[in-house]
C-alpha cells in the first residue's frame, strides 16, 4: 500500500503543478478581458482540489512510512533528510495549500473581475513557488527524490 501511495503522490505532483501553472497563466491572460467565466472558476477549483488530494496522500505517506519514519528524538534536526521530510516539506506544502485555498476563496468574494484574476495569480504564484522549493527533486541527492 505504501508503494502505491508513494507513486500516486509522486505522479500526481505533475498534474498539480500543471494545473497550478495553467490557472496562473489563465488568470494573467484573463485580467485584460474583464470577465470571470465559469471555466476560470472551475480551473481554479480543480487546481485547489488536486492540491488537497496531494495533501491527503502525503499525510497518509507520512503516517504509514515505517522504514524512514522521522524520529523526532534529540538531534533529528541535524539529519538533513529527517529535517526535510519531518518539517520543511510538510510545513511549506501546508502553507502553500492554505495560501492557495484562502486566495481562491477571497477571489470568489471580490466583485471586480480583474481583482479576482489578480488575487488568483498572486496567491497561486506564491503557492507554486513554495511548492517548487519544497519538492524532493532528484538533484537534491540526499533526499532521494525521483522524477516519477
Amino acid at each position: 500500500m505504501y508503494n502505491g501511495l508513494l507513486h500516486a503522490h509522486s505522479g500526481l505532483r505533475w498534474i498539480a503543478l500543471l494545473l497550478i501553472c495553467i490557472a496562473i497563466i489563465n488568470a494573467l491572460a484573463s485580467q485584460a478581458s474583464g470577465k470571470y467565466l465559469k471555466k476560470d472558476k472551475l480551473l481554479n477549483l480543480f487546481a485547489m482540489v488536486i492540491l488537497h488530494i496531494q495533501l491527503l496522500i502525503g499525510l497518509g505517506l507520512f503516517f504509514l512510512n515505517e522504514k524512514s519514519k522521522v524520529s523526532y528524538g534529540e538531534g533529528w534536526m541535524k539529519n538533513e533528510m529527517f529535517r526535510f521530510f519531518g518539517l520543511e516539506h510538510i510545513l511549506a506544502m501546508v502553507i502553500a495549500i492554505v495560501l492557495i485555498t484562502i486566495g481562491r476563496k477571497k477571489a470568489e468574494k471580490l466583485t471586480g473581475t480583474r481583482d479576482k484574476h489578480r488575487k488568483i495569480a498572486v496567491s497561486y504564484s506564491i503557492g507554486l513557488l513554495l511548492i517548487l522549493a519544497s519538492i524532493p527533486w532528484p538533484f537534491r541527492a540526499i533526499l532521494g527524490g525521483q522524477w516519477f
